[in-house]
């Protein structure tokens, strides 16, 4: 008794209750130090094409949404309309002269006459309906700001609202999760709808994507609601690919490497090529393995390895798969080749790996039981010495000049979780042949086991799809994205020239990609570029707009069927990572 004495009677609602409530003005009430006022909606228009609470909820303002709908008697409501049409029609008749008289009673003998004609015929209910609205601020002066903003885009929307003066409570109290529809204010918001126009009023309609096992890639820019994504979740998204578009400064490069820092968080292989030396940094924070190659570098990747994990397990044609591939390198290396040089160069090739005593019976690529390494493998200067003629001469370069150093065998290991390809000392003549080693080299790393989750990013990836390229390369990386998903893994296409990307046989190649790919973030983009991805995206003219306009860290992002403006949100211990706010 004694401590029950001292306890007192305070309950587990009092916690919940507020210290004070002030109902003494009219205008608003105050709650422990908080204002609120309230709207009441009195009219819509007669003919809604969108949803008209939308721009409101979009706004991103401190507000209350309560919506209250009332069923009501098919039956009674039927005879109530034919008796209201009856004595509207005699008035009509009786009206006579007065034009405005005779206008009203026109609209609301034809709208008499569309509704029960809808609940006739067509099945329709009619519904109640009751719309409140509740502002919210800690600042009287900031209180009526947001009201008279709210109040004008209602307006805007068709909705007639009413400030409720001398009924705050009540309409704050409707606005709770009372289901109290007080009567004082029910009468005066009352207006009727039919079902086909309920989904009008649905409230929840702000894009939001939270996937339970997602990377956090930022917030919403209308609502705030954090965007986490799960690119590998097979029941939510058709495939894991995305595509990365925007200008130089646009924040797409930070984006990536943000995305490849906190993937680190679901344990993926991720393999990026690197053109422009921008993924460094993060490389060696996250102990990747960085591997160079150009005329100063000591690593060296052969382009004639045959690698074991190129087959996958029960699958055959070691060589004639290779060659397969390798074309495409040299249709980059030596200009567009035509079929009869092409029969040439794969016999020259055959040639080249059978005086390594390597053929198509796959035993060939095994030496005591054990798969060859790299300096058993034949390097360009053995294909080199079988050449004749203008390919040979042009090959020279690759053998003896500049490019030297791609005639070498491969001193890298390639067991890392994260592995760079800096690309960089090529220069902008020759990276296309970096590309296109490093994607052959990694797409061999992807098949190697479907079970682990992996990634491939292809920063300008222009390079390989665009004019500069051919159609085999072109394919090569389609191939790609169309079937990296059986593999686990997921293809990430980025690139600041988007016309180029769409630049190789009428585009057919970037619009595989951007079809094949369920995520895509278009940061800033100028109106040339736009013009161009308006062809091949489905981008409605306020998304085209708003691209225009994004500043530096924001994106339109597509997530299947979602469309959601997008902040990149990083902490400073990330941007000390990742090199700060790059482009």
């Amino acid at each position: 008794m004694k401590e029950e004495y001292k306890g007192g009677t305070f309950k587990i609602t009092d916690y919940l209750s507020p210290s004070y409530v002030n109902l003494n003005n009219p205008k608003y009430i105050e709650i422990d130090g908080v204002y609120y006022t309230c709207l009441i909606v009195v009219d819509y228009l007669r003919e809604q094409n969108d949803l008209i609470l939308k721009n409101i909820i979009e706004t991103n303002e401190n507000i209350y949404v309560s919506i209250y709908y009332e069923k009501q008697d098919t039956y009674k409501v039927i005879r109530d309309l034919t008796y209201n049409i009856g004595n509207v029609g005699v008035d009509l008749e009786k009206i006579g002269e007065s034009r405005q008289d005779a206008e009203i009673a026109a609209f609301t003998y034809n709208d008499a006459k569309y509704i029960r004609r809808e609940m006739q015929i067509n099945n329709e209910e009619m519904y109640f309906i009751y719309t409140y609205i509740t502002v919210f601020s800690k600042m009287k002066k900031e209180l009526e700001e947001k009201t008279n903003k709210i109040e004008g885009i209602l307006r805007s929307q068709g909705l007639i609202t009413k400030k409720a003066y001398f009924r705050q409570e009540q309409t704050f109290m409707s606005c709770m999760p009372f289901m109290d529809n007080k009567q004082d204010i029910s009468n005066v918001s009352r207006r009727n709808i039919l079902t086909s126009s309920l989904p009008a009023t649905y409230p929840f309609i702000s894009s939001t994507i939270f996937d339970e096992t997602g990377i956090f890639l930022g917030t919403n820019i209308y609502n705030d609601s954090l965007v986490f994504i799960d690119r590998y979740n097979r029941e939510k998204y058709k495939n894991s690919n995305m595509c990365i578009f925007g200008t130089s400064g646009s924040g797409k490069s930070f984006f990536t490497k943000l995305m490849i820092l906190r993937s680190i968080l679901l344990d993926l292989d991720q393999y990026v090529i690197d053109p422009d030396r921008e993924y460094t940094k993060i490389g060696n924070y996250l102990k990747g393995s960085v591997i160079k190659i150009g005329p100063s570098s000591d690593t060296y990747v052969n382009v004639l390895d045959i690698r074991e994990e190129s087959l996958e397990e029960n699958q055959k044609g070691y060589l004639s798969t290779k060659i397969s591939k390798v074309l495409g390198f040299f249709n980059l290396l030596l200009g567009k080749i035509d079929e009869n040089e092409k029969a040439i160069l794969e016999q020259k090739l055959i040639k080249t790996y059978n005086q390594k005593g390597i053929n198509f019976n796959d035993k060939s690529l095994y030496k005591n039981k054990k798969f060859k390494t790299t300096m058993d493998m034949p390097i360009l200067e053995d294909l080199y010495n079988n050449l004749e003629g203008k390919m040979k001469t042009k090959l020279l370069p690759f053998i003896k000049g500049s490019m030297k150093y791609l005639n070498k065998h491969t001193n890298v290991k390639l067991n890392n979780k994260l592995i760079i390809a800096d690309i960089y000392e090529l220069g902008e003549e020759n990276i296309k042949y970096g590309m296109y080693i490093f994607t052959e080299l990694f797409w061999d790393k992807i098949k190697q086991n479907r079970k682990n989750k992996k990634s491939i990013y292809l920063d300008e990836i222009w390079q390989l799809i665009g004019v500069t390229s051919n159609k085999e390369v072109a394919s090569f990386i389609y191939k790609i994205f169309k079937t990296i998903r059986k593999y686990g893994g997921s293809a990430v296409a980025i690139t600041q020239d988007v016309s180029d990307l769409f630049s190789l046989d009428n585009g057919i190649y970037g619009k595989s990609i951007l079809n094949n790919s369920e995520l895509k973030a278009f940061f800033n983009l100028e109106e040339e570029n736009l013009k161009v991805l308006e062809q091949y995206s489905n981008l409605s003219s306020k998304e085209k707009i708003e691209i225009k306009s994004l500043k530096r860290g924001e994106c339109v992002m597509f997530v299947g069927k979602e469309h959601i403006l997008t902040k990149v949100e990083s902490s400073n211990f990330e941007k000390n990572i990742v090199g700060g706010e790059e482009n």
